[in-house]
């Protein structure tokens, strides 16, 4: 049996295996292309990529396939943060920079985030087979425009209410993110806490709340993952942490070695990295941290206060004081080519799913 499910046909994907959008140079163009020559769905993660960047990053990965992909964006608008805000993260963080022997007053970041808006003109210009927004809806206005220009439109939800509002801005599928999804959670109506529903509960009452297609998200890493989301309903499966390590992703070296080595208890959701809650592999950072991690500022403050922070981390070795993302299923991560990812999982599925066909 093929598992041709709706919006496998409204993409012309061969499998409903999608790679999840992972920002911080993980979702390489040779990860992403690799992905859609396997008959899945690449995504690009541009969240922090400036819109000059964008442009060249959507060229390589054109030039590398002329299968559909996909462009993620956090949806930010610009912030102001309060000085004080500022000074007490810097105070918790100084002994951080100590330890790496990093200047402990230094300037402030030029920017806090990138600029969404000029990020957004940049992809609508491209106009990528596919747009995926997380953090927030784009609205009406902006959905409308990318879909005037033959760009099939994504949101990403934690929560029905969420799923319910991006449907009604006319987005064309939704990604119902469950509690075990690795990196930032995606909540933007209520609480975070509040929406770390799992995937199994999350996925069918998504699917049951709205009428366009639902991508299931969160622990998913095989085919019997796969199997389950489609049972639940879902139209597509997005896995991430199972393609961090992969032959073609950017992930550290040192973080695809740590994803060999966790067992199922090693990641933890916190605020401390980013001010917006996200799964990790939990570290000395986090644990030390965790005092303090609801009075950081919100992203993209405490992000932007932590990147040089972090890559100086990442450069020295240092795991304690890295940040590496990572979903609960991260223990199941392979080392393999991407397309192998796409294949096997798409395989175990179809087998599984046909067996339970014959056995009715």
């Amino acid at each position: 049996m093929a598992l041709q499910t709706r919006l496998a046909k409204m993409l012309g994907l061969v499998h409903p295996v999608i790679q999840a959008p992972m920002a911080g140079g993980m979702t390489t163009p040779e990860l992403v292309a690799a992905v859609s020559n396997a008959g899945g769905l690449g995504s690009f993660a541009a969240a922090t990529t400036s819109p000059a960047a964008i442009r060249t990053h959507i060229a390589a990965i054109r030039a590398k396939t002329d299968k559909p992909f996909a462009v993620n964006l956090f949806v930010l608008a610009p912030v102001e943060p309060n000085p004080s805000e500022v000074a007490f993260a810097n105070a918790l963080l100084a002994r951080y920079r100590i330890e790496l022997g990093m200047e402990t007053n230094a300037a402030p970041p030029a920017k806090w985030a990138e600029d969404f808006e000029a990020q957004f003109e940049a992809v609508l210009d491209l106009a990528p087979p596919v747009f995926s927004s997380t953090f927030g809806a784009i609205g009406a206005r902006k959905t409308a425009a990318l879909k005037a220009r033959g760009v099939l439109v994504v949101g990403t939800a934690t929560n029905i209410a969420e799923a319910k509002l991006l449907e009604a801005q006319g987005v064309d599928a939704v990604v119902a993110q469950g509690a075990e999804a690795g990196g930032h959670r995606g909540t933007f109506v209520g609480r975070a806490e509040d929406s770390l529903i799992g995937t199994m509960a999350l996925v069918p009452q998504v699917v049951d709340a709205i009428n366009i297609p639902v991508i299931a998200a969160g622990g998913i890493m095989d085919g019997r993952g796969l199997a389950a989301a489609l049972a639940l309903g879902a139209s597509a499966a997005s896995m991430g942490t199972a393609f961090l390590r992969a032959e073609e992703a950017g992930t550290h070296p040192l973080h695809k070695d740590a994803l060999g080595k966790i067992d199922d208890t090693a990641t933890t959701v916190t605020r401390a990295v980013s001010g917006r809650h996200a799964r990790g592999i939990r570290s000395r950072y986090m644990d030390e941290m965790a005092p303090h991690a609801d009075e950081m500022p919100a992203y993209p403050v405490t992000n932007a206060l932590t990147t040089t922070l972090r890559a100086e981390a990442a450069k020295q070795g240092n795991t304690g004081l890295m940040v590496m993302w990572a979903g609960q299923g991260a223990p199941m991560a392979s080392v393999k080519p991407a397309a192998e990812i796409v294949e096997a999982a798409s395989a175990q599925a179809e087998a599984i799913l046909g067996a339970r066909q014959e056995a009715k």
